[in-house]
Protein backbone atom coordinates (compact mmCIF):
# COMPACT_ATOMS: atom_id res chain seq x y z
CA UNK A 1 0.00 0.00 0.00
CA UNK A 2 1.53 3.51 -1.14
CA UNK A 3 2.32 6.11 1.48
CA UNK A 4 -0.63 8.54 0.28
CA UNK A 5 -3.46 6.04 0.58
CA UNK A 6 -2.34 5.35 4.36
CA UNK A 7 -2.63 9.12 4.87
CA UNK A 8 -5.24 10.06 2.59
CA UNK A 9 -8.44 7.74 4.16
CA UNK A 10 -11.44 8.98 4.44
CA UNK A 11 -10.37 12.49 3.64
CA UNK A 12 -10.56 12.34 -0.23
CA UNK A 13 -13.55 13.94 -0.34
CA UNK A 14 -14.58 17.22 0.42
CA UNK A 15 -17.05 17.98 2.84
CA UNK A 16 -20.54 19.16 2.17
CA UNK A 17 -20.37 22.48 3.21
CA UNK A 18 -17.24 23.09 1.18
CA UNK A 19 -18.94 21.61 -1.57
CA UNK A 20 -22.36 23.52 -1.78
CA UNK A 21 -19.19 26.61 -1.13
CA UNK A 22 -17.77 25.85 -4.57
CA UNK A 23 -21.02 24.74 -6.37
CA UNK A 24 -21.98 28.70 -5.98
CA UNK A 25 -18.65 30.37 -6.95
CA UNK A 26 -18.92 28.27 -10.08
CA UNK A 27 -22.30 29.38 -10.64
CA UNK A 28 -21.53 33.36 -9.71
CA UNK A 29 -18.06 32.73 -11.72
CA UNK A 30 -20.36 31.21 -14.95
CA UNK A 31 -22.88 34.39 -14.68
CA UNK A 32 -20.80 36.97 -14.40
CA UNK A 33 -18.31 35.80 -17.32
CA UNK A 34 -21.64 35.37 -19.41
CA UNK A 35 -22.87 38.34 -18.65
CA UNK A 36 -19.49 40.05 -19.67
CA UNK A 37 -18.91 37.82 -22.56
CA UNK A 38 -22.22 38.82 -23.62
CA UNK A 39 -21.44 42.49 -23.90
CA UNK A 40 -18.62 41.89 -25.64
CA UNK A 41 -20.04 40.15 -28.16
CA UNK A 42 -22.80 42.50 -28.27
CA UNK A 43 -20.07 45.18 -28.23
CA UNK A 44 -18.73 43.99 -31.76
CA UNK A 45 -21.85 44.17 -33.54
CA UNK A 46 -23.13 40.29 -32.41
CA UNK A 47 -21.37 39.25 -35.79
CA UNK A 48 -19.19 36.39 -34.29
CA UNK A 49 -20.36 32.62 -34.41
CA UNK A 50 -21.38 32.46 -30.49
CA UNK A 51 -21.16 28.75 -30.72
CA UNK A 52 -17.81 28.50 -31.88
CA UNK A 53 -16.31 31.01 -29.47
CA UNK A 54 -17.85 29.28 -26.34
CA UNK A 55 -16.82 25.48 -27.49
CA UNK A 56 -13.42 27.64 -27.92
CA UNK A 57 -13.03 29.48 -24.46
CA UNK A 58 -14.72 26.65 -22.82
CA UNK A 59 -11.42 24.47 -24.53
CA UNK A 60 -9.26 26.87 -23.18
CA UNK A 61 -10.81 26.95 -19.40
CA UNK A 62 -10.40 23.00 -19.98
CA UNK A 63 -7.02 23.52 -20.49
CA UNK A 64 -6.47 25.57 -17.64
CA UNK A 65 -8.76 23.42 -15.12
CA UNK A 66 -5.83 19.89 -16.41
CA UNK A 67 -3.31 21.85 -16.11
CA UNK A 68 -4.88 22.51 -12.29
CA UNK A 69 -4.66 18.96 -11.57
CA UNK A 70 -1.37 18.07 -13.70
CA UNK A 71 0.54 20.57 -12.51
CA UNK A 72 -0.31 22.17 -9.00
CA UNK A 73 -0.19 18.54 -7.50
CA UNK A 74 3.27 19.30 -7.29
CA UNK A 75 2.74 21.94 -4.82
CA UNK A 76 0.56 19.99 -2.81
CA UNK A 77 2.96 16.93 -2.50
CA UNK A 78 5.47 17.92 -0.21
CA UNK A 79 2.58 19.01 2.36
CA UNK A 80 1.24 15.85 1.92
CA UNK A 81 3.76 13.45 2.17
CA UNK A 82 5.51 15.01 5.22
CA UNK A 83 2.03 14.89 7.33
CA UNK A 84 1.24 18.97 7.47
CA UNK A 85 -1.79 18.51 5.87
CA UNK A 86 -4.86 16.15 4.87
CA UNK A 87 -5.42 15.96 1.64
CA UNK A 88 -8.47 17.41 1.11
CA UNK A 89 -7.56 20.49 3.47
CA UNK A 90 -4.05 20.64 1.27
CA UNK A 91 -6.07 20.67 -2.36
CA UNK A 92 -8.35 22.77 -1.23
CA UNK A 93 -5.68 25.97 0.28
CA UNK A 94 -3.77 25.26 -2.94
CA UNK A 95 -6.76 25.93 -4.94
CA UNK A 96 -7.29 29.78 -3.09
CA UNK A 97 -3.72 30.16 -3.37
CA UNK A 98 -3.89 29.54 -7.11
CA UNK A 99 -7.15 31.47 -7.65
CA UNK A 100 -5.67 34.86 -6.12
CA UNK A 101 -1.95 34.48 -7.49
CA UNK A 102 -4.29 34.26 -11.12
CA UNK A 103 -6.43 37.32 -9.74
CA UNK A 104 -3.30 39.84 -9.01
CA UNK A 105 -1.24 38.24 -12.33
CA UNK A 106 0.07 41.22 -14.33
CA UNK A 107 -0.86 39.32 -17.62
CA UNK A 108 2.99 40.02 -19.05
CA UNK A 109 3.15 36.50 -19.41
CA UNK A 110 -0.42 36.04 -20.88
CA UNK A 111 1.18 38.72 -23.55
CA UNK A 112 4.62 37.10 -23.58
CA UNK A 113 3.05 33.46 -25.15
CA UNK A 114 0.89 34.93 -27.88
CA UNK A 115 3.54 37.13 -28.88
CA UNK A 116 5.26 34.04 -30.21
CA UNK A 117 3.03 34.39 -33.22
CA UNK A 118 4.35 36.84 -35.65
CA UNK A 119 2.69 40.12 -35.66
CA UNK A 120 1.25 39.63 -39.30
CA UNK A 121 -0.62 36.09 -37.97
CA UNK A 122 -2.35 37.94 -34.97
CA UNK A 123 -3.58 40.77 -37.50
CA UNK A 124 -5.19 38.46 -39.73
CA UNK A 125 -6.30 36.18 -36.42
CA UNK A 126 -10.02 37.21 -37.54
CA UNK A 127 -10.04 35.98 -40.97
CA UNK A 128 -10.85 32.02 -41.63
CA UNK A 129 -7.88 30.76 -40.60
CA UNK A 130 -8.30 32.16 -37.12
CA UNK A 131 -10.54 29.31 -35.34
CA UNK A 132 -8.29 27.00 -37.10
CA UNK A 133 -5.39 28.72 -35.25
CA UNK A 134 -7.26 28.05 -31.74
CA UNK A 135 -8.59 25.24 -32.12
CA UNK A 136 -5.52 23.23 -33.41
CA UNK A 137 -3.14 24.50 -30.28
CA UNK A 138 -5.80 23.97 -27.61
CA UNK A 139 -6.49 20.14 -28.79
CA UNK A 140 -2.91 19.50 -29.27
CA UNK A 141 -2.11 20.83 -25.44
CA UNK A 142 -4.97 19.45 -24.23
CA UNK A 143 -4.47 15.79 -25.60
CA UNK A 144 -1.16 15.68 -24.16
CA UNK A 145 -1.84 16.76 -20.90
CA UNK A 146 -4.80 13.97 -20.53
CA UNK A 147 -2.24 11.30 -21.94
CA UNK A 148 0.41 12.24 -19.83
CA UNK A 149 -1.69 12.54 -16.66
CA UNK A 150 -3.29 9.54 -17.00
CA UNK A 151 -0.12 7.93 -16.82
CA UNK A 152 0.83 10.29 -13.59
CA UNK A 153 4.04 11.87 -14.94
CA UNK A 154 4.59 15.05 -14.12
CA UNK A 155 5.31 16.28 -17.61
CA UNK A 156 5.24 20.31 -18.22
CA UNK A 157 1.72 21.88 -19.47
CA UNK A 158 3.67 25.01 -20.51
CA UNK A 159 6.12 23.06 -23.35
CA UNK A 160 2.81 21.31 -24.73
CA UNK A 161 1.09 24.87 -25.03
CA UNK A 162 4.30 26.53 -26.28
CA UNK A 163 4.80 23.19 -28.56
CA UNK A 164 1.53 23.69 -29.79
CA UNK A 165 1.80 27.75 -30.54
CA UNK A 166 5.21 26.85 -32.17
CA UNK A 167 3.36 24.18 -34.17
CA UNK A 168 0.52 26.32 -35.48
CA UNK A 169 2.58 29.20 -36.06
CA UNK A 170 4.81 27.03 -38.89
CA UNK A 171 1.98 25.49 -40.09
CA UNK A 172 0.63 28.23 -41.11
CA UNK A 173 3.89 29.48 -42.79
CA UNK A 174 3.89 26.38 -44.98
CA UNK A 175 0.26 26.71 -45.91
CA UNK A 176 1.16 30.36 -47.32
CA UNK A 177 4.34 29.18 -48.68
CA UNK A 178 6.57 31.25 -46.40
CA UNK A 179 9.93 29.68 -44.67
CA UNK A 180 9.54 28.38 -41.22
CA UNK A 181 11.62 31.31 -40.15
CA UNK A 182 8.61 33.80 -40.87
CA UNK A 183 6.22 31.44 -39.08
CA UNK A 184 7.08 32.42 -35.38
CA UNK A 185 8.83 34.66 -33.18
CA UNK A 186 12.27 33.10 -33.01
CA UNK A 187 13.76 35.58 -31.02
CA UNK A 188 11.01 35.25 -28.61
CA UNK A 189 10.67 31.61 -29.04
CA UNK A 190 14.47 31.50 -27.87
CA UNK A 191 13.68 33.62 -25.13
CA UNK A 192 11.52 31.29 -23.78
CA UNK A 193 13.42 28.66 -24.47
CA UNK A 194 16.20 29.51 -22.20
CA UNK A 195 13.48 30.07 -19.61
CA UNK A 196 12.25 26.79 -19.85
CA UNK A 197 15.46 24.98 -19.79
CA UNK A 198 17.58 26.60 -17.30
CA UNK A 199 14.96 26.62 -14.51
CA UNK A 200 14.35 22.57 -13.86
CA UNK A 201 18.69 23.12 -13.70
CA UNK A 202 18.34 25.90 -11.37
CA UNK A 203 15.71 23.61 -9.27
CA UNK A 204 17.81 21.01 -8.88
CA UNK A 205 21.03 22.76 -8.15
CA UNK A 206 19.52 25.32 -6.05
CA UNK A 207 17.29 22.99 -4.28
CA UNK A 208 20.18 20.48 -3.18
CA UNK A 209 22.57 23.69 -2.41
CA UNK A 210 19.85 24.82 0.06
CA UNK A 211 19.47 21.70 1.79
CA UNK A 212 22.99 21.13 2.15
CA UNK A 213 23.60 24.49 3.65
CA UNK A 214 19.99 23.92 5.81
CA UNK A 215 22.49 20.59 7.52
CA UNK A 216 25.27 22.53 7.92
CA UNK A 217 23.67 25.64 9.52
CA UNK A 218 20.09 23.94 11.71
CA UNK A 219 21.12 22.20 14.62
CA UNK A 220 17.07 21.15 14.95
CA UNK A 221 17.62 17.20 13.42
CA UNK A 222 13.76 16.86 13.62
CA UNK A 223 13.61 18.84 10.36
CA UNK A 224 15.99 16.13 8.27
CA UNK A 225 14.20 13.16 9.37
CA UNK A 226 11.00 11.33 7.65
CA UNK A 227 7.61 11.47 9.30
CA UNK A 228 6.93 8.87 11.86
CA UNK A 229 3.35 7.29 11.15
CA UNK A 230 0.64 9.27 10.70
CA UNK A 231 1.87 11.81 13.28
CA UNK A 232 2.17 15.71 11.66
CA UNK A 233 5.27 17.42 11.99
CA UNK A 234 6.46 20.18 15.16
CA UNK A 235 4.25 22.99 14.51
CA UNK A 236 6.92 25.22 13.53
CA UNK A 237 8.32 22.93 10.39
CA UNK A 238 4.00 22.45 9.53
CA UNK A 239 4.09 26.14 9.34
CA UNK A 240 7.02 26.65 7.32
CA UNK A 241 6.12 23.59 4.90
CA UNK A 242 2.32 24.90 4.57
CA UNK A 243 3.95 28.49 4.28
CA UNK A 244 5.93 27.10 1.17
CA UNK A 245 3.24 25.47 -0.09
CA UNK A 246 1.22 28.47 -0.20
CA UNK A 247 3.98 30.72 -2.07
CA UNK A 248 4.44 27.77 -4.71
CA UNK A 249 0.59 27.56 -5.34
CA UNK A 250 0.18 31.47 -5.40
CA UNK A 251 3.43 31.73 -7.92
CA UNK A 252 1.81 28.85 -10.00
CA UNK A 253 -1.09 30.57 -10.21
CA UNK A 254 0.80 34.22 -10.90
CA UNK A 255 2.46 32.48 -13.94
CA UNK A 256 0.58 29.21 -15.37
CA UNK A 257 -2.55 31.14 -15.19
CA UNK A 258 -1.74 33.64 -17.61
CA UNK A 259 -1.47 30.54 -19.86
CA UNK A 260 -4.99 30.51 -19.83
CA UNK A 261 -5.53 33.99 -19.64
CA UNK A 262 -3.35 34.33 -23.13
CA UNK A 263 -5.49 31.62 -24.57
CA UNK A 264 -8.68 33.30 -23.72
CA UNK A 265 -7.60 36.45 -25.54
CA UNK A 266 -6.06 35.06 -28.59
CA UNK A 267 -9.50 33.40 -28.81
CA UNK A 268 -11.26 36.79 -28.25
CA UNK A 269 -8.88 38.23 -30.45
CA UNK A 270 -9.87 35.84 -33.42
CA UNK A 271 -13.67 35.91 -32.50
CA UNK A 272 -14.00 39.68 -31.16
CA UNK A 273 -11.63 41.66 -32.64
CA UNK A 274 -13.25 44.95 -31.63
CA UNK A 275 -14.63 44.12 -28.77
CA UNK A 276 -10.66 43.19 -27.68
CA UNK A 277 -9.50 46.37 -29.30
CA UNK A 278 -8.21 48.56 -26.45
CA UNK A 279 -7.92 48.99 -22.50
CA UNK A 280 -11.27 50.48 -21.48
CA UNK A 281 -9.75 51.16 -18.01
CA UNK A 282 -7.97 54.29 -19.52
CA UNK A 283 -9.65 57.27 -19.16
CA UNK A 284 -9.46 60.23 -21.57
CA UNK A 285 -6.13 61.82 -19.74
CA UNK A 286 -4.52 58.78 -19.79
CA UNK A 287 -4.97 58.51 -23.52
CA UNK A 288 -3.91 62.08 -23.78
CA UNK A 289 -1.01 61.49 -21.90
CA UNK A 290 0.14 58.66 -24.36
CA UNK A 291 -0.44 60.68 -26.92
CA UNK A 292 2.06 63.13 -26.38
CA UNK A 293 4.36 60.46 -25.38
CA UNK A 294 3.74 58.99 -29.03
CA UNK A 295 4.53 62.27 -30.56
CA UNK A 296 7.85 62.76 -28.66
CA UNK A 297 9.37 59.48 -29.93
CA UNK A 298 8.36 59.98 -32.89
CA UNK A 299 9.62 63.78 -33.14
CA UNK A 300 13.09 61.93 -31.63
CA UNK A 301 13.20 59.36 -34.52
CA UNK A 302 12.39 61.98 -37.29
CA UNK A 303 16.14 64.09 -35.88
CA UNK A 304 17.24 60.57 -37.41
CA UNK A 305 15.63 60.44 -40.68
CA UNK A 306 15.27 64.12 -41.49
CA UNK A 307 15.56 63.96 -45.50
CA UNK A 308 14.26 60.37 -45.88
CA UNK A 309 10.82 60.26 -48.07
CA UNK A 310 8.63 57.88 -47.26
CA UNK A 311 7.46 56.07 -49.88
CA UNK A 312 3.75 54.50 -49.85
CA UNK A 313 1.20 54.11 -46.18
CA UNK A 314 3.41 53.30 -43.26
CA UNK A 315 1.56 50.49 -42.40
CA UNK A 316 1.88 48.50 -45.45
CA UNK A 317 5.83 49.20 -45.41
CA UNK A 318 5.84 47.92 -41.51
CA UNK A 319 3.96 44.89 -42.22
CA UNK A 320 6.69 43.71 -44.65
CA UNK A 321 8.97 40.76 -43.27
CA UNK A 322 12.67 42.42 -43.55
CA UNK A 323 13.83 46.06 -42.17
CA UNK A 324 15.00 48.25 -45.02
CA UNK A 325 15.89 51.85 -45.61
CA UNK A 326 11.69 52.91 -45.70
CA UNK A 327 11.30 51.37 -41.97
CA UNK A 328 12.41 54.31 -39.90
CA UNK A 329 10.47 57.25 -41.97
CA UNK A 330 7.43 54.27 -41.56
CA UNK A 331 7.29 53.95 -37.87
CA UNK A 332 7.78 58.05 -38.21
CA UNK A 333 4.89 58.59 -40.44
CA UNK A 334 2.80 55.46 -38.33
CA UNK A 335 3.41 57.17 -35.19
CA UNK A 336 2.58 61.16 -35.88
CA UNK A 337 -0.76 59.26 -36.72
CA UNK A 338 -1.14 57.30 -33.68
CA UNK A 339 -0.61 60.42 -31.89
CA UNK A 340 -2.84 62.05 -33.37
CA UNK A 341 -5.69 59.87 -33.26
CA UNK A 342 -4.96 59.20 -29.26
CA UNK A 343 -5.95 62.90 -28.97
CA UNK A 344 -8.94 62.55 -30.38
CA UNK A 345 -10.12 59.11 -29.21
CA UNK A 346 -11.27 60.12 -25.72
CA UNK A 347 -12.75 57.15 -23.66
CA UNK A 348 -11.94 53.66 -24.94
CA UNK A 349 -14.76 52.40 -24.14
CA UNK A 350 -17.00 55.37 -25.49
CA UNK A 351 -15.28 55.25 -28.90
CA UNK A 352 -16.63 53.37 -32.10
CA UNK A 353 -15.70 50.08 -32.01
CA UNK A 354 -14.07 49.80 -35.47
CA UNK A 355 -11.73 53.50 -34.36
CA UNK A 356 -10.45 51.35 -31.62
CA UNK A 357 -9.74 48.29 -33.31
CA UNK A 358 -7.63 50.40 -35.95
CA UNK A 359 -6.08 52.28 -33.24
CA UNK A 360 -5.27 49.02 -31.33
CA UNK A 361 -3.57 47.49 -35.13
CA UNK A 362 -1.88 50.72 -35.68
CA UNK A 363 0.16 50.40 -32.25
CA UNK A 364 0.81 46.59 -32.29
CA UNK A 365 2.47 47.03 -35.70
CA UNK A 366 4.53 50.44 -34.11
CA UNK A 367 5.70 48.01 -30.85
CA UNK A 368 6.19 45.00 -32.75
CA UNK A 369 8.76 47.50 -35.61
CA UNK A 370 10.39 49.07 -32.42
CA UNK A 371 10.90 45.48 -30.99
CA UNK A 372 12.53 44.49 -34.26
CA UNK A 373 14.50 47.46 -34.46
CA UNK A 374 16.24 46.58 -30.87
CA UNK A 375 17.06 43.37 -32.09
CA UNK A 376 18.72 44.37 -35.00
CA UNK A 377 22.07 45.95 -35.92
CA UNK A 378 21.16 49.19 -36.28
CA UNK A 379 22.11 51.63 -33.90
CA UNK A 380 19.99 54.84 -33.23
CA UNK A 381 20.95 57.58 -30.50
CA UNK A 382 20.71 56.24 -26.97
CA UNK A 383 18.09 58.63 -26.12
CA UNK A 384 15.88 57.65 -29.13
CA UNK A 385 16.03 54.11 -28.10
CA UNK A 386 15.09 54.92 -24.50
CA UNK A 387 12.34 56.70 -25.45
CA UNK A 388 11.19 54.12 -28.48
CA UNK A 389 11.33 51.24 -25.67
CA UNK A 390 8.90 53.30 -22.91
CA UNK A 391 6.57 54.36 -25.72
CA UNK A 392 6.35 50.81 -26.58
CA UNK A 393 5.58 49.32 -22.91
CA UNK A 394 2.82 52.40 -23.15
CA UNK A 395 1.31 51.15 -26.04
CA UNK A 396 1.41 47.26 -24.96
CA UNK A 397 -0.22 48.50 -21.78
CA UNK A 398 -3.05 50.18 -24.16
CA UNK A 399 -3.44 47.75 -26.08
CA UNK A 400 -3.05 44.79 -24.24
CA UNK A 401 -5.55 44.51 -21.41
CA UNK A 402 -6.91 41.26 -19.68
CA UNK A 403 -10.61 42.18 -18.62
CA UNK A 404 -11.35 40.86 -14.91
CA UNK A 405 -14.07 38.04 -16.64
CA UNK A 406 -11.31 36.52 -17.80
CA UNK A 407 -9.22 36.55 -15.09
CA UNK A 408 -11.82 35.08 -12.37
CA UNK A 409 -13.01 32.49 -15.35
CA UNK A 410 -8.92 31.07 -15.66
CA UNK A 411 -8.56 31.65 -11.60
CA UNK A 412 -11.86 29.37 -10.92
CA UNK A 413 -10.71 26.59 -13.47
CA UNK A 414 -7.40 26.29 -12.34
CA UNK A 415 -8.12 26.44 -8.08
CA UNK A 416 -11.56 23.57 -9.07
CA UNK A 417 -8.76 21.81 -11.41
CA UNK A 418 -6.06 21.80 -8.33
CA UNK A 419 -9.18 20.29 -5.70
CA UNK A 420 -10.41 17.18 -8.56
CA UNK A 421 -7.38 15.36 -9.86
CA UNK A 422 -4.31 15.55 -7.86
CA UNK A 423 -3.71 12.24 -6.73
CA UNK A 424 -1.21 10.30 -9.60
CA UNK A 425 0.74 13.17 -9.94
CA UNK A 426 0.91 13.45 -5.87
CA UNK A 427 2.38 9.95 -5.98
CA UNK A 428 4.87 10.45 -8.30
CA UNK A 429 6.20 12.74 -6.30
CA UNK A 430 6.04 12.00 -3.20
CA UNK A 431 7.09 8.18 -3.33
CA UNK A 432 8.74 7.54 -6.79
CA UNK A 433 11.68 10.08 -7.40
CA UNK A 434 13.60 9.20 -4.28
CA UNK A 435 14.38 5.84 -2.70
CA UNK A 436 13.58 6.92 0.93
CA UNK A 437 10.44 8.94 1.92
CA UNK A 438 10.68 12.67 1.80
CA UNK A 439 11.41 14.59 4.60
CA UNK A 440 10.82 17.86 6.23
CA UNK A 441 14.00 19.74 4.88
CA UNK A 442 13.69 18.01 1.32
CA UNK A 443 10.22 19.05 0.80
CA UNK A 444 10.74 22.81 2.40
CA UNK A 445 14.26 23.21 0.09
CA UNK A 446 12.32 22.38 -2.96
CA UNK A 447 9.20 24.65 -2.59
CA UNK A 448 11.43 27.05 -1.43
CA UNK A 449 13.20 26.98 -4.46
CA UNK A 450 10.57 26.68 -6.83
CA UNK A 451 8.75 29.71 -5.32
CA UNK A 452 11.38 31.89 -6.03
CA UNK A 453 12.32 30.68 -9.33
CA UNK A 454 8.75 30.92 -10.68
CA UNK A 455 8.19 34.53 -9.14
CA UNK A 456 11.18 35.75 -10.72
CA UNK A 457 10.32 34.18 -14.11
CA UNK A 458 6.98 35.69 -13.77
CA UNK A 459 8.15 39.45 -12.56
CA UNK A 460 10.34 38.68 -16.11
CA UNK A 461 7.04 38.16 -18.31
CA UNK A 462 8.38 34.77 -18.74
CA UNK A 463 6.68 31.60 -18.69
CA UNK A 464 8.16 28.30 -16.85
CA UNK A 465 7.05 24.95 -15.92
CA UNK A 466 5.99 24.14 -12.25
CA UNK A 467 6.24 20.78 -13.11
CA UNK A 468 10.12 20.74 -13.99
CA UNK A 469 11.16 23.19 -11.35
CA UNK A 470 10.06 21.56 -8.35
CA UNK A 471 10.52 17.61 -9.46
CA UNK A 472 13.91 18.79 -10.20
CA UNK A 473 13.98 20.16 -6.46
CA UNK A 474 13.39 17.09 -5.07
CA UNK A 475 15.08 15.23 -7.17
CA UNK A 476 18.46 17.16 -5.96
CA UNK A 477 17.36 16.92 -2.26
CA UNK A 478 17.68 13.39 -2.91
CA UNK A 479 20.90 13.24 -4.17
CA UNK A 480 22.55 15.97 -1.95
CA UNK A 481 20.48 14.00 1.55
CA UNK A 482 22.05 10.50 -0.36
CA UNK A 483 18.47 9.24 -0.78
CA UNK A 484 18.87 7.47 -4.36
CA UNK A 485 17.04 7.84 -6.98
CA UNK A 486 14.38 5.62 -8.71
CA UNK A 487 15.64 5.61 -12.36
CA UNK A 488 13.14 4.39 -13.65
CA UNK A 489 10.95 6.73 -12.72
CA UNK A 490 13.46 9.10 -14.05
CA UNK A 491 13.89 7.52 -17.19
CA UNK A 492 10.07 8.09 -17.74
CA UNK A 493 9.88 11.58 -16.82
CA UNK A 494 12.75 12.60 -19.26
CA UNK A 495 11.12 10.86 -21.86
CA UNK A 496 7.79 12.72 -21.46
CA UNK A 497 9.98 15.96 -20.75
CA UNK A 498 12.05 15.14 -24.41
CA UNK A 499 8.47 14.17 -26.08
CA UNK A 500 6.41 17.23 -25.37
CA UNK A 501 7.78 19.74 -27.64
CA UNK A 502 8.61 17.73 -30.58
CA UNK A 503 5.41 15.80 -30.38
CA UNK A 504 3.03 18.79 -29.25
CA UNK A 505 4.23 20.58 -32.12
CA UNK A 506 3.46 18.11 -34.83
CA UNK A 507 0.56 17.64 -33.61
CA UNK A 508 -0.82 21.14 -33.44
CA UNK A 509 0.61 21.61 -37.06
CA UNK A 510 -1.30 18.63 -37.99
CA UNK A 511 -4.33 19.80 -36.40
CA UNK A 512 -4.23 22.92 -38.30
CA UNK A 513 -3.61 22.02 -41.55
CA UNK A 514 -6.81 19.72 -41.01
CA UNK A 515 -8.68 22.27 -39.49
CA UNK A 516 -8.05 25.28 -42.07
CA UNK A 517 -9.38 22.76 -45.41
CA UNK A 518 -5.61 21.73 -46.44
Amino acid sequence: MSQYSLIAGRATAPRHRSTTVIALLIIATLLYAAFSLLQEWQQSGGNAALPWMLLALLTALAFEFVNGFHDTANAVATVIYTRSLSPTAAVIWSGICNFLGVLLSSGVVAFGIIALLPADMLHASASGDGMAMVFALLFSALSWNLATWYFGLPSSSSHALIGSVLGVGMANALLHHHSLAQGVDWQQAIKVGYALLLSPLVGFGCAALLLLVGKAVLRDRQLFQAPQGNQPPPFWIRGMLILTCSGVSFAHGSNDGQKGMGLMMLILATTLPIGMSMNAALSPEQNGQLAVQVQESQLQLSRVVPNQLLLGDPQSVLQRDTLDQQTLPALVGLLSRIAAELREFGSSADSPPDRALALRNAMLLASDTIGKLQRSTLVLPAETTHSLMQVKVEMDRASQAIPLWVKISVALALGLGTVVGFRRIVITVGERIGRQHLNYAQGASAELVAMATIGMADSAGLPVSTTHVLTSGVAGTMVANRSGLQMLTLRRLAVAWLLTLPVSILLAALLYLIFSGF
